[in-house]
């Protein structure tokens, strides 16, 4: 399966509400367990975007197909749909063109209007008149992560950095292996308000973490 890399210079038009809309419901009705959701889509393209490996050199075959899953590799060549994990051809050329498109319009946001910025977390809205709405990013963080994944020794020395370590920290925080926190750190995350404060601070530490990768 051939797959278009990623080209700084192409279309940034940013998708519109209803096409988010329309890429989280395609990826979330794809028969993968492991198909992502918007909110971990938009993580794991930001991460892609802060790597130290730059995306432009990477094979679209390497990144991409992690958004829906995977083409499948690990089944039997014989009974897997000839389109897997998609209904058909023009479905997943669908899906690939709105990833791509939202993956450069991060990077356009980032590096012309950083704070028109707004990465896409779970918003659970307050009840109670006069309480802020509660963000959680811990989808987004998952997705990041995953794309930390692709390449962990390039991104060793970032998580270990005196400066860039604790803006990573709230990711690795929220999107982490649970069974590693001690009980203070489950009681943080168990708390709403721990959390959602947690999350904001992830918006500011990732624009951070752009500008700290172009001062290169």
């Amino acid at each position: 399966m051939e797959y278009p890399q990623y080209d700084p210079q192409s279309d940034n038009l940013p998708l519109s509400d209803e096409e988010l809309s329309t890429l989280d419901d395609m990826l979330t009705k794809l028969p993968s367990e492991a198909a992502m959701n918007i909110e971990a889509l938009d993580g794991y393209l930001s991460a892609l975007l802060l790597s130290p490996i730059p995306l432009a050199d990477l094979p679209g075959a390497d990144w991409l197909p992690l958004a829906w899953g995977g083409d499948g590799d690990d089944l039997e060549a014989s009974t897997k749909p000839e389109n897997y994990p998609f209904a058909s051809g023009k479905q997943r050329k669908r899906v690939t063109l709105l990833v791509l498109r939202h993956l450069r319009s991060i990077a356009w946001q980032w590096a012309a209007k950083p704070e028109l910025w707004e990465p896409i977390f779970s918003v659970a809205e307050s009840d109670v008149e006069g309480e802020p709405d509660l963000t959680d990013a811990e989808e987004w963080a998952i997705g990041f992560l995953t794309a930390v994944d692709l390449a962990p020794e390039a991104w060793e020395p970032l998580f270990d950095g005196p400066v860039t370590g604790p803006l990573l920290a709230p990711i690795a925080f929220l999107g982490g292996d649970e069974s590693q926190l001690n009980d203070e750190e489950r009681a943080r995350l168990a708390d709403p308000k721990e959390r959602d404060a947690i999350s904001r601070a992830v918006l500011d530490n990732v624009l951070q973490l752009w500008a700290a990768r172009n001062k290169h």
